[in-house]
């Protein structure tokens, strides 16, 4: 079990453009999927992008098999190892809502997302992945994504008056929904 270090909003690798993944099925892509899973259930995270523990690649892996204590009230998104992905909007409904991220720990904002998204992709071994999502998947994938472009969900805020400390946000969620 390797835990890594989660970069954080200030860091300059986080502003990168990651790079598409080329080999599939090799040990250091088994590795990192590892290390990015395990980095993730340590932080309770729903999702975690390659580029947030200092990996140029462009992987991401988000869901769990239970409620999340961060988002207790979000459904259950499938468990999800996705490369080289590729998002297309379906329609034109956006859905504003909360989110948080572990590389702006401690915050939360009000983010607009795509209700509804198709999205492609890799799996570890090269496996195509294609899933048409909305509602908190969408938000949870696209987030992820967003990471492998170079960008923090709060440069897609449209309000900072709806921003802030989650402890004074949501004082009823407690010790561990800090994120």
């Amino acid at each position: 079990m390797t835990i890594r270090t989660i970069l954080k909003m200030g860091d300059p690798r986080l502003l990168r453009v990651a790079r598409p993944v080329s080999a599939f099925d090799t040990p250091e892509l088994h590795q990192l999927l590892a290390d990015l899973l395990d980095t993730m259930q340590a932080a309770n995270g729903a999702g975690l992008a390659a580029p947030q523990i200092g990996e140029d690649s462009a992987m991401v892996v988000f869901g769990s098999d239970a409620p999340n204590p961060r988002y207790p009230d979000a459904p259950i998104v499938p468990r999800t190892v996705l490369i080289n992905p590729v998002i297309t909007p379906i329609g034109d409904e956006e859905q504003l809502d909360w989110e948080g991220c572990l590389s702006v720990p401690g915050l939360r904002g009000m983010v607009p997302r795509w209700q509804s998204v198709h999205y492609s992709g890799y799996g570890v071994r090269g496996e195509r992945i294609e899933r048409t999502v909305s509602g908190f998947h969408a938000r949870v994938v696209q987030h992820e994504c967003d990471h492998l472009l170079g960008r923090l969900y709060p440069m897609r805020m449209r309000d900072f008056g709806q921003f802030g400390f989650t402890e004074v946000l949501f004082p009823d969620m407690g010790a561990g929904a800090e994120e």
